[in-house]
């Protein structure tokens, strides 16, 4: 004979697993960020994050940063630590990061928006440490190891 009872453990998992995926689909509208790995671009910035955070490349290699986010966003080398003889660099074509910082404080200069991307070749090995200005404080960092 059949057991006719209802399976409240079930039923309440099954209850669990709905809400709690509608919550996280709520909670995250908005946020995602799609990256295909037949993509343009090598790093994404997403509302306050380099995806990925850390890139290994060769010597000689361009990459390129794509704003994926509705958020303006820029890309500054922390010019303290790159690597000896290379050159700053950073959005908007600043010569140093003190240049690149005030340029975006008086008149948002070096902004890449949203659907804008940004390149740099790298001809020396070593890390390069860089971070978005209006987002630093949020941990916007990234960092390209050049082999």
């Amino acid at each position: 004979m059949r057991d006719e009872r209802p399976n409240f453990g079930q039923q309440t998992r099954r209850r669990f697993l709905a809400t709690a995926g509608a919550a996280a689909t709520v909670g995250l509208a908005g946020c995602a960020t799609v990256l295909s790995s037949d993509s343009d671009y090598d790093v994404g910035m997403t509302a306050v994050a380099f995806t990925p955070p850390t890139i290994t490349v060769e010597v000689g290699d361009e990459v390129v940063w794509q704003n994926t986010s509705s958020r303006g966003h820029t890309i500054t080398a922390y010019e303290n630590t790159l690597p000896e003889g290379t050159e700053f660099f950073a959005s908007g074509g600043y010569e140093d990061e003190q240049t690149a910082r005030d340029a975006y404080s008086n008149e948002i200069g070096g902004l890449i928006n949203s659907g804008e991307s940004y390149s740099y070749t790298f001809e020396t090995p070593g890390e390069y440490q860089y971070f978005c200005i209006p987002h630093e404080q949020a941990g916007m960092v990234g960092t390209v190891v050049v082999e």
